[in-house]
């Protein structure tokens, strides 16, 4: 028996892993892609301009000479969660993806806002289809999917609505700003204080909340379900209280009569900590639907 064909049997002989079944579980979750020395994966730092700053980033590759297909990885807020698992998970299938950091966050200049983060996902984007990046990073501009987790996952709502000339657009657990903004301004403070913002500049929990106030019906993304339903979306929720957020953007969506959408509960918590292979799974899985030929 090959090596191949031993590490096959192995796998399939285990039990389910989580809420995956092994046999279920793409191969680039467990395998890597064989070793290009003329066109290496790579993870390439980046400053991406953006309204006057350069935010900080990181762009995972792919091997091969491309281009590549590339994700926009969004996270949340304060971003304690990075997905960098599913990062490198959807590289090894042959895709490239960007991660920043929004302007005040982890290092990112400038202060943090919850428009700037809108405005830097339209940056990152920005930077992969210029042709001089594009081209040095191996990237196809024509094939670009948002994703993002939590509050990332309302920026990529919000983005998609706008950018129609996305693959798609994911929202895993994702939070409704807008939403959050119908609360009295001490409960939507407190909400976000427990969230612990050390990692962000030239804000504070007040700040913040008197933004989301003023901002309530531009950052409601369920107010942008006729703009998406055109979009391939894919909504995930889990057992974390955000759900029913996303629930109504599907449903508003699905009233609307867009055809596009995808939607999966699992029941693990915000950060699907006990689910990360059946995350990795269904993603590469919804992505390989979006794959056009290059």
């Amino acid at each position: 028996m090959t090596m191949k064909l031993w590490i096959a049997a192995a796998l399939l002989a285990l039990p389910a892993v989580g809420h995956a079944q092994v046999s279920d579980i793409p191969a680039a979750i467990y395998t890597d892609p064989a070793p290009d020395k003329v066109y290496p994966a790579a993870m390439e730092v980046v400053h991406i301009p953006s309204e006057g700053v350069e935010i900080n980033g990181v762009v995972y590759v792919a091997a091969g000479a491309g281009p590549h297909p590339t994700v926009v990885l969004c996270h949340g807020l304060p971003g304690l969660e990075k997905n960098l698992d599913l990062a490198q998970a959807i590289r090894r299938a042959g895709w490239t993806v960007i991660t920043f950091n929004y302007r005040g966050s982890w290092g990112s200049p400038g202060d943090y806002r919850f428009a700037g983060n809108l405005d830097d996902a339209d940056a990152v984007l920005a930077f992969a289809r210029d042709p001089a990046n594009a081209a040095k990073l191996r990237i196809d501009p024509a094939r670009l999917v948002v994703i993002g987790h939590s509050m990332g996952g309302w920026v990529a709502a919000l983005t998609a609505a706008h950018d129609k000339h996305l693959l798609g657009a994911a929202m895993i657990s994702s939070g409704n700003m807008g939403a959050l903004g119908g609360l009295p301004r001490a409960s939507a403070a407190a909400l976000l204080r427990a969230n612990g913002l050390e990692a962000l500049a030239g804000t504070s929990p007040e700040i913040m909340a008197d933004e989301i106030i003023a901002n309530k019906d531009r950052f409601d993304f369920v107010k942008a379900a006729p703009q998406l339903l055109d979009t391939n979306l894919f909504v995930l929720t889990s057992d974390d209280g955000f759900a029913s957020m996303s629930d109504t953007l599907s449903g508003a969506i699905k009233a609307e009569g867009g055809t596009k959408l995808k939607t999966l509960h699992v029941a693990t918590d915000h950060s699907w900590s006990d689910a990360r292979i059946r995350l990795e799974s269904e993603i590469l899985r919804w992505l390989a639907g979006l794959k056009p030929a290059a």
